[in-house]
């Protein structure tokens, strides 16, 4: 329809459907020739790269939640 940017988030899981503070998020560029199956790839692709890397914060205790803001330090 028109979107040039699509991507991937990890949060805080809370009562709602994903509505949770965001603790990281990746865009993927949406190119005219990508198929759902492509852009589904490349967003996956950029999943395995964050997930990691908020497990990893938050293992080192890295992220503070302020209401509904997340803050690394």
């Amino acid at each position: 329809y028109g979107a040039k940017y699509s991507g991937c988030t990890v949060h805080f899981v809370d009562s709602g459907m994903d509505t949770g503070p965001v603790i990281i998020q990746a865009v993927v560029e949406i190119k005219e020739k990508d198929t759902e199956k492509l852009l589904s790839k490349k967003i996956l692709k950029e999943e395995h790269r964050i997930y990691p890397e908020a497990v990893n914060l938050f293992a080192r205790k890295k992220i503070k939640v302020l209401g509904r803001k997340t803050h690394i330090s």
